[in-house]
C-alpha cells in the first residue's frame, strides 16, 4: 500500500471527513497539522502547487488535492487502485 500523507487543521471539517474515509477503509496516514505546526505549512503549499487549503492529501507520489477529491477517486472506483499501486 502507498504512503499516505494529510495535512490538516483540527478546526477544518474537511480534514475530519477525509480522515473518516480512510479510517472507514482501513488507511493508515501520517497526519501533519499545520496548525499546531506552522513551520509546515510552507512545506505543503510548495507540495501542493501552491494550494493553500487544508486538507492536502498525498498517496504515495500522487497529490491528490483536497477533501472533495479524494471522494471524488472514491465514488469513481480509483482509490483503492491508487492507494496500491
Amino acid at each position: 500500500m502507498q504512503p499516505v500523507e494529510i495535512y490538516t487543521s483540527p478546526l477544518c471539517e474537511f480534514c475530519h471527513a477525509a480522515k473518516r474515509l480512510l479510517n472507514q477503509k482501513g488507511v493508515s496516514y501520517s497526519e501533519v497539522d499545520v496548525l499546531a505546526n506552522a513551520a509546515r505549512k510552507p512545506e505543503m503549499i510548495q507540495r501542493a502547487g501552491g494550494k493553500r487549503t487544508v486538507p492536502q492529501i498525498f498517496i504515495g507520489s500522487t497529490h491528490v488535492g483536497g477533501c472533495d477529491e479524494l471522494y471524488a477517486l472514491e465514488r469513481a472506483g480509483k482509490l483503492d487502485a491508487l492507494l496500491a499501486a
